[in-house]
């Protein structure tokens, strides 16, 4: 700041009055001021005026050229204290701290408006906000490497579960060769016996009522033998559940990625967002100029923008921590399950009237064929086109490598949107527009019926060994 003195006034209307700061502001216009404040008492205008400059370096400079100009011109704070007759001219200088602490007008003013620093004191403060800039550009840099290195983590995790899920289908699949090669063993030393039966009767008399009790013992061969039909639909049953559960568990682990990358970026962008509005709100509070209400109003609005995104990081802190506490949950059932099955194996679960069993979520309808073919065929036909392409749109739906939809977000829920596909256009264009929504993905659920909810995997361990150990003792 600077102070001006000596500043013309007159005796008008009962008080004095003297030169408004925008003119003396205009007749310092070389020196680059802010305003000029003129310094009034309850007489009137008191012939003190206050020049504010830039808080900036340009600002210090504008202000010693101004103290220099007026020194140079013997019109300084020297030659107003020496003179004792100053005549009409203004003096200046610049504001020190002998003016700061002096008692008066001016001291009032600069102890209100200003603070007494010297340059190291701003070295030092600029130095501190270099620093904490600094360290908040660091603490970005961290926050990046422990995203990075939470997504290497979760990625080895998922090539862990993946390499437990093949050893146990590999685990299964030798199992079964194991009990094939036996039963197949088990057959041909039958067969053997059986022709050595059947040459000993040739060759002598030998009792046939003891031969056709050997040969009802012989008749084992053929349960056998349905025996080994069921155990090749077992053995085809694994295989496919074992594809259904690498399946959902790689659509899951995708999922899961993608809700993880999608945390940390909301996370990031409002940490990012508070950042800024803290650097805005610095800069409207140090900026120049009155304290008016509009100034005022955009600190306040800044202020409330900036706890509502603090508010907002802390909810999502505490939604994410909800999340990692579910996932350590399902975690340890999924281990349960996983226990269970390595030490019993993998049964075909049958629907019958058992209340829990495999679910076919969102297969064809077969009314919907045979309504359409209705409009181009006879009754007969019609049935028999419907069930042909019923039939050959169950087997494109379920290959795997034909995917006619996409899952986006609505309103925070997954949502299926079909795409148009070239098979999905030419079924609208042959029979109509109502297939058009007809086709999805046939995926089986493990399915508790009478209580019509989604079975825990625990929960249908335990069941297919139930039914394994009843249908043991019905082969016995």
């Amino acid at each position: 700041m600077g102070i001006l003195v000596n500043v013309p006034t007159e005796w008008k209307d009962g008080r004095q009055v003297g030169e408004s700061g925008n003119r003396l502001k205009g007749q310092l216009s070389h020196f680059c001021p802010l305003k000029v404040i003129p310094l009034w008492t309850f007489r009137g205008h008191s012939g003190n005026a206050i020049v504010e400059f830039g808080k900036d370096w340009n600002g210090f400079r504008n202000a010693r050229t101004f103290e220099s100009h007026f020194a140079a011109g013997g019109y300084g704070k020297k030659d107003w204290i020496g003179k004792k007759n100053q005549g009409s001219e203004l003096y200046g200088w610049f504001a020190w701290a002998e003016d700061y602490t002096s008692p008066g007008l001016i001291r009032d003013h600069l102890r209100k408006n200003g603070d007494l620093k010297s340059v190291n004191d701003l070295a030092k403060e600029g130095a501190r906000k270099t620093d904490k800039l600094v360290a908040n550009l660091a603490n970005q840099i961290e926050m990046m490497g422990q995203r990075e290195q939470l997504l290497q983590s979760y990625n080895e995790e998922i090539r862990k579960m993946q390499q437990l899920a093949r050893q146990h289908s590999q685990k299964i699949i030798d199992e079964n060769q194991k009990l094939r090669s036996e039963l197949e063993t088990k057959m041909n030393e039958l067969d053997v016996r059986s022709k050595q039966l059947d040459e000993l009767a040739a060759k002598s008399g030998y009792d046939r009522r003891n031969l056709e009790q050997e040969k009802q013992k012989n008749a084992i061969s053929s349960h056998l033998k349905l025996a080994a039909l069921e155990q090749q639909k077992a053995d085809e049953n694994v295989l496919k559940l074992v594809e259904e559960q690498k399946y959902r568990e790689k659509h899951a682990a995708l999922k899961k990625i993608l809700l993880l990358e999608q945390q940390l970026d909301a996370k990031q962008k409002l940490e990012l967002e508070i950042q800024q509005l803290k650097g805005k709100l610095k800069v409207m509070e140090h900026m120049p100029g009155d304290e008016d209400s509009a100034s005022k109003n955009k600190i306040n609005e800044l202020s409330e923008a900036l706890q509502e995104k603090i508010d907002e990081l802390d909810g999502m802190e505490s939604l994410n921590q909800t999340l990692v506490i579910k996932e350590s949950k399902s975690n340890i059932e999924l281990q349960e399950a996983r226990n269970e099955l390595e030490m019993y194996g993998l049964l075909d679960i049958s629907g019958g009237r058992a209340h829990i069993g495999i679910k076919r979520m969102r297969e064809l309808d077969l009314k919907a064929f045979s309504k359409a073919c209705r409009k181009k065929c006879s009754e007969e036909d019609a049935e028999v086109t419907a069930a042909f392409l019923c039939s050959k749109w169950e087997a494109e739906i379920k290959n795997p490598d034909w995917h006619p939809f996409r899952i986006v977000m609505a309103d925070g829920k997954e949502m299926e949107i079909i795409e148009d596909d070239a098979k999905l256009r030419g079924l609208r264009e042959e029979h109509g527009e109502e297939h058009g929504e007809e086709h999805c993905y046939s995926v089986g659920e493990l399915w508790n019926f009478k209580e019509d909810r989604k079975v825990t995997l625990k929960e249908a361990v335990q069941f297919v060994l139930k039914q394994w150990q009843t249908n043991r003792r019905k082969q016995r």
